[in-house]
């Protein structure tokens, strides 16, 4: 079973101070209607120093989203406000994250019966502290930098990425206000830029750990956008997100409650048919994504599946306690597609 994850305190910590914010500058967005990317993966070294941001000619950006995000940018540190929920989802996610990532099999010292007798000692030490230390990190669609942060403090050399200017503002106003990751961003540890995750594929960019959260849902091509992501991915890597899936169930909660009837979200944020089913996303990474040959095949009960790639769990907000909770249940039961029926979790790790 998974230890307990790290106190809320290391996760994110709050500022009370107002932040500066930067006019927000449109961006352009292209229409593509192949299936196909323009562009490539560059072929030379991937750069370590900075991330470029160099234009590319291929974008799955969607202007309209990031105008709508870029008006609210003011708001992401505002635990009460329009983003609280997604404050409260972040240990969760970063609790997902650690299982994946530090908890995973691991690839280390190989079990022999001389050395048996440290696998206790060994094993407890997994997943604690800074276990993000040596892994270079990218967060999509960054937004004000709330899992950015959280990576950082874990350890990882984060690169935190938006389409939105006023969104990158405020991620690095509010980062310089923390003098540990002050420090980080001077020792470019911790590194927020305004550009598109097709412009670091492009300059041949990759990472340990890519993440986009709840970003899925609000890119044009999603298919390409997956593509994208799974490129940066070194081998041994991982892709995690978490995003909606598409059933009446995510329509009542994310559209009719949180949007229309409690406003807990403000009206438009969210598109039905942008949704994503689990089984879709897991297909399409077989299908279009290398499947097999460059992913691994999961190491639990879901290995049963077959031409699909990646796990997919669901991750569920519990108003009682105020708290979003990973959700459980036996692969292929009902239970289980209950708990993926409206926002969820996705990782996958590749080939060595």
């Amino acid at each position: 079973m998974p230890r307990s994850s790290l106190p809320r305190n290391i996760l994110l910590r709050r500022s009370t101070r107002s932040l500066p914010i930067q006019t927000p500058r449109p961006i352009a967005s292209r229409s593509i209607t192949t299936t196909t990317s323009s562009s490539s993966p560059s072929s030379s070294n991937p750069r370590q120093d900075a991330p470029s941001t160099s234009t590319s000619s291929f974008s799955t950006i969607n202007a309209s989203e990031i105008s709508h995000f870029s008006s609210l940018s003011s708001q992401w540190w505002d635990e009460t406000g329009e983003f609280k929920l997604l404050h409260r989802m972040n240990p969760t996610r970063i609790e997902y994250i650690r299982q994946k990532v530090a908890l995973g099999p691991s690839e280390g010292e190989e079990w022999t019966f001389e050395n048996r007798h440290s696998d206790f000692t060994r094993e407890s030490k997994r997943g604690t502290g800074l276990w993000l230390s040596g892994k270079r990190c990218l967060d999509v669609g960054c937004g004000g930098g709330l899992l950015s942060e959280s990576l950082a403090r874990l350890g990882g050399q984060v690169v935190g990425v938006d389409a939105s200017e006023s969104n990158i503002g405020i991620a690095t106003t509010h980062a310089q206000q923390d003098p540990s990751l002050s420090t980080k961003m001077q020792n470019g540890e911790l590194k927020f830029v305004h550009s598109s995750a097709e412009v670091l594929r492009d300059a041949g960019e990759k990472f340990d750990v890519v993440c986009a959260m709840e970003v899925l849902e609000h890119v044009d091509q999603p298919g390409e956008f997956m593509k994208c992501l799974g490129q940066m991915v070194k081998p041994g890597g991982h892709l995690i997100l978490s995003t909606i899936s598409r059933t009446p169930l995510s329509q009542l909660l994310t559209l009719t409650l949180a949007e229309d009837v409690l406003r807990l979200v403000t009206p438009g944020t969210h598109t039905y048919w942008k949704f994503v089913k689990p089984l879709e996303l897991r297909r399409f990474v077989y299908s279009d994504m290398g499947g097999y040959d460059t992913w691994h095949r999961n190491e639990d009960a879901s290995d049963i599946r077959t031409e699909e790639v990646g796990e997919t769990r669901g991750i569920v907000y519990d108003p009682l306690a105020g708290k979003w909770k990973l959700w459980g249940g036996v692969e292929g039961s009902t239970w289980k597609e209950v708990g993926e029926g409206c926002n969820y979790m996705y990782h996958a790790r590749k080939r060595v």
